[in-house]
């Protein structure tokens, strides 16, 4: 699942409410090269607007003329679109080339009315409260249930069922509120991160916050903020204010806590510091202290704040896509239909 499927959803939503026919197209099996993943979402309105995408482009064009054409195949093969049903581009090498599928590629489609929004309000709700969430469509006659959803689970299509799954968006809380975190949180938000700061130093927190949209401060010491939080599989915390007093606390609770990365800024010698703090006066086990990233991010020889921002957040990109390819290695899927 990605954040931008739930974007989809929330834009079929808002024109469903407001009397346009919508139509949900989601890709579900892809054979050869292709540039959006199994699961990705497209939804169509009537007019020919669209949000998403399922193809980056190659088959958006034919899926807009058979909603504008009023829910039929534009060569009138198929009957009104009713219910959901399968379709599949890229068959013959002659359909590759003229939807501009890459490397021959093959595309598999479900389209489906959208008759009833409600769910989709329900679905926005629970994954609003960082909830996982299965979506089962029927295709025989577009029922649509909603479900709890588990770490791992993975899209799953036999050709009468379709499960999807959507979670919560990312999040990435910060402790500290200094330059650096300024460029780690106008990077992690652009890559549509929730993100959070904890910083009990107001003249650092309230610059920070109030200088960039779509952060929010989150008010207390850092280990209570961490607490407070519950962070899940889908959140990643980072100490960057190079006081042991704020991060040794708020690094004690997060490596004990469910967040997919933690990582604290210092170097390898006072990482080893901290490490034997949290060891002597915290009683934390080595397999605790080695969830730690740190030094943070990548080493790509980054010196500026900006530079140590890039590296920053493209290692806690690199945990976060590593755990989910081994989560979906690691899950059954079902096969399509062939």
């Amino acid at each position: 699942m990605e954040s931008l499927d739930l974007m989809v959803l929330s834009d079929a939503l808002t024109w469903h409410s407001a009397g346009y026919a919508v139509t949900l197209v989601t890709l579900v099996q892809t054979w050869g090269s292709a540039p959006r993943p199994p699961g990705a979402l497209l939804a169509v309105r009537d007019d020919g607007v669209v949000s998403g995408s399922v193809s980056g482009g190659c088959v958006e064009d034919d899926l807009i003329a058979r909603t504008k054409a009023g829910f039929k195949s534009i060569d009138d093969s198929l009957p009104a679109l009713t219910v959901p049903h399968v379709i599949t581009y890229g068959v013959s090498k002659e359909e590759a080339t003229r939807f501009g599928l890459p490397c021959g590629g093959i595309l598999m489609l479900v389209q489906e009315p959208l008759l009833d929004s409600q769910w989709i309000a329900q679905l926005l709700a629970r994954t609003k409260d960082h909830q996982l969430v299965t979506r089962t469509l029927t295709l025989a006659n577009g029922a649509v249930r909603l479900s709890d959803a588990v770490r791992g689970q993975t899209m799953r299509f036999d050709g009468s069922t379709l499960v999807t799954v959507f979670g919560p968006k990312w999040r990435l809380l910060l402790i500290g509120a200094g330059q650096l975190s300024q460029a780690v949180a106008q990077l992690a938000v652009m890559l549509d991160f929730e993100v959070l700061v904890c910083d009990p130093r107001e003249e650092y927190a309230t610059t920070l916050v109030s200088g960039l949209p779509g952060i929010r401060r989150v008010q207390g010491m850092p280990d209570d903020a961490v607490r407070d939080l519950v962070p899940d599989a889908h959140t990643a915390i980072v100490a960057l204010t190079h006081d042991p007093k704020l991060d040794d606390m708020a690094m004690l609770e997060a490596l004990r806590s469910n967040a997919f990365y933690v990582g604290a800024l210092g170097s390898r010698r006072n990482q080893g510091a901290r490490k034997e703090r949290l060891k002597v006066h915290f009683n934390m086990s080595s397999e605790e202290l080695a969830q730690l990233h740190g030094p943070v991010g990548m080493a790509i020889g980054a010196k500026t704040p900006a530079e140590i921002a890039v590296s920053i957040v493209a290692e806690i990109i690199q945990v976060k896509n590593e755990g989910i390819g081994a989560a979906a290695k690691a899950s059954t899927v079902c096969g399509a239909l062939t």
